[in-house]
């Protein structure tokens, strides 16, 4: 009877946690699309900008800016990372890579000998730093699920500040980028100095090597006034567009995770339930073996 009792318990405790994950998994899913339309949405003005950047830099020559030059003497100056985790967890292994990649890129700076300068968005990345000894300069908290573009602008000013007075000499995005609905890669994405875009090589500056024609642009205004406003704003879109990747990524790592709990509660169940009727098969038996026996010795 005993037996029969305990596995009942485990059998309702299993069917409770199956509802819980099956209802987390229906939560991350609509976070998820809501998610998903952010991170799409944002995509084509930020790949536009850096069209532009490109286009600019391929036509006018070689282009001189302090947020792709960066300053003198800065070299020796600390680099600042930004790692992008979550607040949560049951997200599967969405932390742990993200936090490996980060650890990866800080051994190659201090085997360097170079000095880093860490900040960090969510909780789940604080304990981790602590034990791995890589102390955490700020942590961010006002962005959440859905970051705001006033905050997010907030801070890339503050980098491009900072980067531009020589108190730092790169700053990297550690996140994990959101590529299609089935897949996601952990990335280091250097955020500053930008790459300068490089002018493609032709033999004629008139005519390509295809025979067709290359396009001549006059800048209205010059091209020193333009880069002084699309480049801030691609170092901008490009925080952004790394932080919407991290949520949505967040909850489909979340939903797999979730579902795939959902899925082992429910084969626990079934197992947990053929547990139980052999068991009371076995009972009942031994209850009927008891019976006949004792009618047995009364005749």
């Amino acid at each position: 009877m005993g037996k029969t009792r305990e596995i009942r318990i485990r059998m309702k405790a299993v069917a409770n946690i199956r509802r819980i994950t099956r209802t987390m998994q229906m939560i991350a899913t609509s976070k998820f699309s809501k998610a998903q339309h952010r991170a799409t949405a944002t995509k084509p003005y930020t790949e536009g900008v850096f069209d532009l950047v490109t286009q600019l830099g391929a036509t006018a020559g070689n282009v001189a800016h302090p947020l792709i030059t960066g300053v003198a003497g800065a070299e020796k100056k600390p680099e600042l990372i930004l790692v992008m985790t979550s607040d949560r967890g049951l997200c599967g292994a969405y932390n742990g890579s993200v936090l490996r990649t980060a650890m990866r890129h800080i051994r190659a700076l201090r085997e360097q000998g170079l000095e880093i300068e860490t900040d960090l968005i969510g909780k789940k990345g604080v304990a981790f730093f602590r034990y791995n000894d890589v102390p955490v300069s700020r942590r961010l908290t006002e962005f959440g699920d859905e970051p705001r573009y006033d905050d997010v602008v907030r801070l890339a000013e503050g980098y491009m500040e900072r980067f531009t007075k020589g108190e730092i000499s790169r700053v990297s995005l550690i996140y994990m980028r959101f590529i299609s609905a089935g897949r996601q890669r952990p990335e280091a994405l250097q955020l500053l100095p930008l790459k300068a875009p490089e002018k493609p090589a032709a033999a004629d500056e008139e005519t390509s090597a295809e025979g067709g024609y290359n396009v001549i642009y006059e800048f209205s205004p010059d091209p020193e006034e333009l880069l002084n406003q699309l480049l801030p704003e691609a170092v901008k879109s490009t925080l952004f567009q790394a932080m919407n990747d991290s949520i949505v990524s967040e909850h489909i790592a979340r939903m797999v995770a979730m579902k795939s709990a959902t899925d082992n509660a429910a084969k626990m169940g079934k197992l947990l339930t053929r547990q139980y009727n052999r068991a009371r098969q076995a009972q009942i038996t031994t209850e009927l073996t008891e019976i006949v026996t004792g009618a047995a010795a009364l005749e």
